[in-house]
C-alpha cells in the first residue's frame, strides 16, 4: 500500500503534449480527470506544448507542466536528429529529475515516449509505471529504408530492455502482450470508451464513417482504393447510389488524400473533414465505420462505434481489431492488405439493413467491456496493489 502524508494518491503523467486531436491524448484527458474525480491529484508532464492549449478539455484541478524540449523540431531529418537527440536528452532528464522532486509523486506513469530510456532511473521516490498505446512492432512497420531502417531495429531492440525497468508495464491488448513475451512486469488493461450514448446511431442512414489522423498509420489510401471498387458497385446498383463516405481527420497527407479523391473522380460520394469536438453527431448520423489502418494499439474509434451500435469492418492490423471485433458478429475483421475482401464486405452492410441492425445490436452489448469504471476499477487495483 502506498504511504505517505497527504491524504490524496499524487499520480503524474509524462508525454510529448496534449495538443493533439489523436486517440492517446483522449485517452489521457479521461483518465485524469477521472482520478481527479475520485480523489487522487494529477499532474501532466509535456516536452513538445510550446504554449498551445489541450485539445480536451481538462480538470481545472489536474496541474499541468511543459519542460520546453521540443523533440518534433527534428521530425524527418535523421542526421540533424543524431546530432541533437543526445543534447536533448541530456536536458530533459536534467528538467524532468528537477521537476519530479519537486512534485514529489507517488506514482510516475510514463506514456513510452522520449523519455522511456531513462524514467525508471530517476531517484525522486515514485514508482515508475510505463504504459504503451501503439503496437510492438510501430516502428517496423513504417517499412523505412536506410538508415532509418536501422534506426527503426535498433529502437525496437532498446525498448525490449527499458520495459523490463518499470514496476507495471501496461498494454493494451493480449495480442501486444504476447509480442512482448514473458515479462514478469506486465499485465493488460484497455483503453475506455470515451463515452456512452442513451441513443444508438441512425443505421437507416447511408454514411460510412472514418475517423482518425491522417498520416501512413490510418492507411486511408486504402480505404479510398476500397471506396472506388464500392463505388463502382454503386453505380450498378439503385440501392446503393446514395452512400457517402466521412473521413474525419487532419495531418500531414491530407493534401494527398484529396488529390487521390479527385483523381479517382469521387468527390460526389467522399467527403473529408476536419476534426471536431461534437464527433458523437458523426457516429449518431453513421451508419457503418471503417478502420484501414497498417498498425494500431487499441483505435478509440472503434470502441466509440461500438457504444454507438456502429457495424465495423476493419482490417485485422496489430494489434487492436483481433481484441474487440467478433468476426462475422459484431463486424467483420478483413486480412490486412485484402482490399477486395473489404470491399465486399462493405458492400454487404451497405445492402443489407437488416445485418446492419443485427451487427449493431451485437456491438453495442461488447461495448460494455470497455466501460470506464470498469477499466479505472483495473487501475485502481493496480495502484492499490502496491
Amino acid at each position: 500500500m502506498i504511504t505517505n502524508t497527504r491524504t490524496k494518491v499524487r499520480i503524474v503523467y509524462l508525454i510529448a503534449g496534449t495538443f493533439n486531436a489523436g486517440g492517446m491524448e483522449r485517452v489521457l484527458t479521461n483518465k485524469a480527470n477521472w482520478l481527479v474525480q475520485h480523489g487522487y491529484e494529477v499532474a501532466i508532464i509535456t516536452t513538445d506544448q510550446r504554449g498551445r492549449a489541450p485539445y480536451f478539455s481538462l480538470h481545472p484541478a489536474i496541474q499541468t507542466y511543459d519542460l520546453s524540449i521540443n523533440y518534433d523540431t527534428d521530425n524527418g531529418h535523421l542526421i540533424s536528429k543524431l546530432i541533437r537527440f543526445p543534447f536533448k536528452q541530456w536536458r530533459h532528464r536534467r528538467r524532468l529529475t528537477a521537476l519530479l522532486k519537486q512534485i514529489k509523486a507517488d506514482i510516475t506513469i510514463c506514456m513510452f515516449n522520449n523519455d522511456v530510456s531513462f524514467a525508471y532511473k530517476i531517484k525522486d521516490g515514485s514508482r515508475k509505471f510505463l504504459e504503451i498505446h501503439f503496437s510492438k512492432q510501430k516502428k517496423l512497420q513504417y517499412h523505412r529504408r536506410g538508415l532509418w531502417r536501422l534506426a527503426d531495429l535498433l529502437r525496437t531492440r532498446l525498448e525490449q530492455q527499458w520495459v523490463r525497468h518499470y514496476e507495471h508495464f501496461v498494454v493494451l491488448t493480449h495480442e501486444d502482450k504476447a509480442l512482448w513475451g514473458d515479462l514478469p512486469n506486465i499485465c493488460v488493461i484497455p483503453n475506455a470508451r470515451t463515452f456512452t450514448s442513451a441513443v444508438p446511431a441512425d443505421l437507416h442512414s447511408h454514411q460510412v464513417l472514418a475517423v482518425g489522423r491522417m498520416d501512413y498509420q490510418k492507411g486511408f489510401d486504402r480505404l479510398i482504393d476500397i471506396w472506388k471498387s464500392v463505388h463502382e458497385v454503386q453505380e450498378a446498383q439503385e440501392v446503393l447510389q446514395e452512400w457517402q463516405l466521412v473521413i474525419v481527420g487532419d495531418g500531414p497527407l491530407r493534401h494527398e488524400l484529396q488529390k487521390q479523391v479527385e483523381q479517382l473522380g469521387l468527390l460526389e460520394s467522399v467527403q473529408i473533414l476536419q476534426p471536431t469536438s461534437d464527433i458523437q453527431s458523426l457516429y449518431v448520423h453513421s451508419s457503418i465505420v471503417v478502420l484501414t489502418s497498417r498498425y494500431e494499439g487499441l483505435p478509440m474509434v472503434l470502441l466509440e462505434a461500438q457504444a454507438f451500435g456502429l457495424p465495423i469492418v476493419a482490417f485485422a492490423c496489430q494489434c487492436g481489431p483481433r481484441d474487440i471485433i467478433t468476426d462475422g458478429v459484431d463486424g467483420y475483421l478483413i486480412p490486412d492488405g485484402d482490399n477486395n475482401l473489404f470491399a465486399e464486405r462493405l458492400g454487404q452492410l451497405m445492402e443489407s439493413e437488416e445485418l446492419r441492425n443485427r451487427m449493431g445490436t451485437q456491438a453495442r452489448k461488447a461495448s460494455e467491456q470497455f466501460n470506464e469504471e470498469l477499466v479505472m476499477k483495473k487501475w485502481e487495483d493496480v495502484f492499490v496493489n502496491l
